[in-house]
């Protein structure tokens, strides 16, 4: 997501690929950090598979669309005054996460958030393949607009990053329009359209619209150079931040995990894993992968290995900036603690402004990054192995005792995440 300000200081999201052929695994890894003004609380939150009746319809932010029979079980990152997901994965080991795009064609004032698709389309769709073809029907049909922002108006355009243990693809979309690509053996997305003449896909009136509209057009067509504004969006917002996630991917082909897009995630240019303050806003530097500064904030992130197995899938989140948090593992099955899926609007004590709160004192003083990492990486080296473990036994498990291992482990996780925010915030405070 993307918020722009008076001074045109705008900053968003990054979400990321390794297909099974770069990482060390085999299996194909998705990952994300969420940007969000700051102080917005983002939980977790657990929709269960339901059967909808005919005629049944759902509400999303401003539209209210034709439900579909059957639903999938989906793990979602919610800022709490919103219905859809930042990103997410469901049951079936599909995982989605978008970003705001800058186009010359306008959202509308009103349509689906990239949020709203994000849930339906993992609410929807099974595989990559299927989820191409919900959100693409959903484009279409609604369009896209309303605010994404509650302090502003602000529609907005959206990219999605959309993943399985099969593969991957990328579709940004301006308006009712849209543009895919298979995405290579690494990859990534931030607040830019970057489908050139490499699309796969695009959707039936995208070229003539754009003829219609005057726009320069090339042959063979160039998505990217007939659709991006490059006119009232500074370059420095997304082009350093897409650079470095693609770089750091690809210096790591083979070798890519769990571990290594934490760090990826973590990163903050030529500061490393500790922010440093005072780059310019129209720097590359002042936008890092790990967003501190401007409009908005990393409040939420996710790693999410896909297998092809029929396994419950296990996910790896933070609160947070990931730099001052720590990533625990969470399946995608009933039983999500309270802790993890609690969130207020204003700061209190819940495990989510825990993290806010430890942020917001490493911001103001970055050498205490040193004291938070001190309380909070034994933990997460722990919960890597637990979570490791976990993964095991689940893929062991008949179906009709892995929820219940599940809720059980989950309930375990929160409670030592939670002993450990509140050591560091002590420790920081």
């Amino acid at each position: 997501m993307v918020a722009s300000g008076p001074a045109g200081r705008v900053a968003g999201c990054d979400t990321m690929v390794a297909l099974g052929t770069a990482t060390s695994s085999g299996a194909t890894l998705f990952a994300k950090n969420s940007d969000r003004p700051p102080g917005e609380c983002q939980p977790l939150e657990f929709v269960e598979r339901a059967e909808h009746p005919p005629g049944a319809s759902v509400r999303c932010q401003y539209l209210e669309i034709p439900q579909v029979r059957r639903t999938h079980r989906v793990l979602g990152s919610k800022p709490v005054w919103l219905w859809g997901f930042e990103h997410g994965i469901n049951e079936h080991g599909l995982a989605i996460g978008n970003e705001t795009i800058f186009a010359r064609e306008p959202p509308a004032a009103s349509g689906l958030l990239g949020m709203d698709l994000v849930r339906l389309g993992l609410e929807r769709a099974r595989t990559v393949d299927e989820a191409i073809a919900v959100l693409t029907e959903l484009i279409e049909h609604h369009g896209q607009g309303g605010s994404g922002f509650r302090e502003f108006e602000f529609p907005y355009n959206s990219s999605f990053l959309i993943a399985d243990a099969g593969g991957a693809w990328i579709l940004e979309a301006p308006g009712r329009h849209w543009a895919a690509r298979r995405c290579r053996a690494t990859d990534s997305i931030s607040n830019q359209i970057t489908i050139g003449s490499d699309w796969d896909r695009v959707s039936r009136e995208l070229r003539a619209h754009a003829v219609r509209e005057g726009w320069p057009v090339s042959e063979p067509f160039d998505f990217e150079e007939t659709y991006r504004d490059v006119e009232n969006v500074p370059r420095a917002l997304s082009e350093g931040r897409l650079r470095c996630s693609r770089t750091r991917l690809a210096d790591l082909s083979g070798r890519v995990d769990v571990a290594a897009l934490r760090d990826v995630l973590r990163d903050h240019d030529v500061s490393g894993s500790r922010f440093q303050p005072g780059a310019e806003p129209e720097s590359e530097a002042y936008y890092t992968i790990c967003m501190h500064e401007g409009l908005s904030r990393t409040t939420a992130s996710v790693i999410a290995p896909l297998h092809s197995s029929s396994a419950l899938p296990l996910v790896w989140v933070s609160f947070g900036r990931p730099c001052s948090s720590l990533f625990f593992p969470v399946v995608v099955a009933p039983g999500l603690p309270e802790a993890l899926r609690r969130g207020t609007d204003e700061p209190s004590d819940v495990l989510w402004w825990v993290f806010e709160k430890i942020a917001l004192a490493v911001e103001a003083a970055p050498e205490k990054t040193d004291v938070v990492r001190a309380e909070l990486d034994p933990i997460e080296t722990e919960l890597l192995v637990a979570g490791l473990d976990a993964a095991r036994d689940l893929a062991n498990l008949p179906p009709s005792d892995a929820d219940a291992f599940a809720a059980g482990f989950m309930s375990d996780v929160a409670a030592r995440v939670d002993a450990a925010a509140r050591r560091a915030l002590d420790a920081v405070g």
